[in-house]
C-alpha cells in the first residue's frame, strides 16, 4: 500500500467520522449541543492539563544549578 492509498483511506475514514458526528448533531437538543460543548472544552483543558506540567520549567533551571 502507497502513501496515497494510506491517505485516501483515512481521509474516507474521518469524512465518516464527520458525517456521522453532524447526523448525531442535528439530533440534538440545544441544550445537549450546549453539554456536549462544554464537555468538549473540558476534554481539551484536561489534556492540556496533562501535558503541560506545572513548574518545568524551574526544573530545567534547577538541573542547571545542580550540575
Amino acid at each position: 500500500m502507497g502513501l496515497r492509498e494510506l491517505f485516501q483511506r483515512w481521509t474516507k475514514g474521518e469524512n465518516a467520522r464527520t458525517i456521522e458526528r453532524g447526523e448525531e448533531e442535528s439530533r440534538m437538543t440545544p441544550v445537549e449541543r450546549d453539554v456536549d460543548r462544554e464537555d468538549f472544552e473540558g476534554r481539551k483543558d484536561d489534556l492540556l492539563a496533562g501535558r503541560d506540567r506545572a513548574g518545568a520549567d524551574a526544573l530545567d533551571v534547577a538541573s542547571d544549578d545542580l550540575k
